[in-house]
This record gives structure tokens, sequence and C-alpha cells, in this order.
């Protein structure tokens, strides 16, 4: 079910129920029923890992989004930004696709910015400081990842609520249309996944290895320290 993890090394998961999507879709009349994904939260191999993830102020979660259609729209998380830390910069995230095909919706919070990135399984996904995050499964099997990110926020959903969803939506063709609730909508930026060996990432590998590995996450908790390496458009 997940791969590279046995069932007895994961908590019991979080879902989400497709009545949290409700108005955030492109048909407004949809009405989504029961549990559509599930979260695995805060997991750690050992006690040893437990706590050098606590000390690096960082949290390894595992997300399971089965494949479906929803009102002619793919299946897609509820989306979310990440609020500034003491330094005044947004928190990052990383993601790893452990299977399946994710797209990666991006965007500023002042809409000025909107970024698509296409990501096959083994890819590793930065959600950089300043952008939100819808995450669609466009595929035909489970899309599974997993994220490595800190600890010291709650992830802020209001402004997807409030617009009723992401700048764009992606309908079950593949195409994307713009979300009307926006004052602005800006075009639709496509990036591939970006080289993020500066920052310790693997380009091959997991995003767990980095745990075992005791690599340095501390760029998760202070962003404004790798400023140069957490840009979007060197993925171009």
């Amino acid at each position: 079910m997940i791969p590279g993890w046995r069932e007895s090394e994961l908590p019991e998961p979080q879902l989400r129920d497709g009545a949290e999507l409700t108005g955030m879709t492109a048909d407004p009349s949809c009405r989504i029923t029961g549990p559509i994904y599930q979260m695995f939260r805060d997991i750690a191999r050992s006690e040893e890992d437990r706590r050098w993830l606590e000390g690096q102020r960082v949290r390894y979660d595992i997300t399971r989004i089965p494949p479906a259609t929803y009102c002619n729209e793919f299946v897609k998380t509820k989306g979310h930004y990440h609020p500034l830390n003491p330094a005044g910069v947004a928190y990052p995230e990383v993601y790893e696709v452990m299977a399946g095909h994710a797209h990666y919706l991006l965007q500023r919070p002042d809409h000025s910015d909107a970024v698509l990135i296409d990501a096959p399984a083994g890819s590793i996904v930065l959600i950089a400081p300043g952008y939100g995050h819808v995450t669609i499964n466009p595929g035909e099997e489970d899309l599974v990842m997993s994220n490595l990110v800190s600890t010291a926020f709650s992830s802020d959903y209001r402004p997807y609520e409030v617009l009723h969803g992401a700048v764009y939506y992606e309908l079950s063709d593949g195409t994307f249309v713009p979300n009307p609730a926006y004052p602005r909508v800006p075009p639709l930026r496509r990036l591939r996944p970006p080289d993020l060996g500066m920052l310790g990432l693997p380009v091959s590998g997991t995003l767990y290895g980095l745990v075992e590995e005791r690599v340095p996450l501390d760029w998760l908790n202070e962003p404004e320290r790798f400023t140069g390496l957490l840009s979007l458009r060197s993925a171009e």
C-alpha cells in the first residue's frame, strides 16, 4: 500500500472527507461525500529517528490519494498556505512522489504567479517560500507522496476556502480553467521538478533517507538563509 513501509510502522491515518471541499470545485453545485484521501502524520521508523526529527523541528508525513474524479474534476487536496517564520519568510515544504503521478499547483498569495509542477514517481518537489499549494492526482493509480515540513506552524486553509479553491481547476480531460472567484488570474507557468542537490536533497533515493543519514534540514525552518536555493524560477 505504501512503498517501502510496513503497515505496522504507520500510525492510523487521518481522513480528508470530501465534504471539506464543498464550494471549492469548478462546479459550485458539486457535493462530495465520504473520505477521499488518507494522511499519515508524524512518522518515524525508530525512537532515534523521532528524536532527531524533533531536534530538527521537522515532521515526516505520507499522503495517499486514490484516483477519482468528482464533478468532472480530478481528485485534489484542499489547498493551503504556510505562514511567515520569525524572520518574515514563509516556511517551505518538500515532497517526494513515492508512487503514481502528481500535479502540484502552486500560487502566490497576491495571485501574481501560478505554477504547475508535473511530477512522476521518484520526483522531489519543492514548495517554495511564499507559495500556497494544491496537489492533484491526474492518474489512474494511487498517488502516494511523502513530505518533510516544519513543526513550527499550522497551515492556513482559509484563503482557499474564501476563493472557492485554487486559482485554476484541473478538469478530468486535463485542461486547466481559471477560477472566476479570483480578481486576478496569472498565466499558468509549467515547470519541471527542480534539482535540489544544493540543499542535500537526493536526485534519486527517498526523503526518509535524509532522516536516516541525518542530513541537516534547517532550511525548512530558516529559509531566509537559503533564499537563492529556494526559488521556483531556477526549475524552468
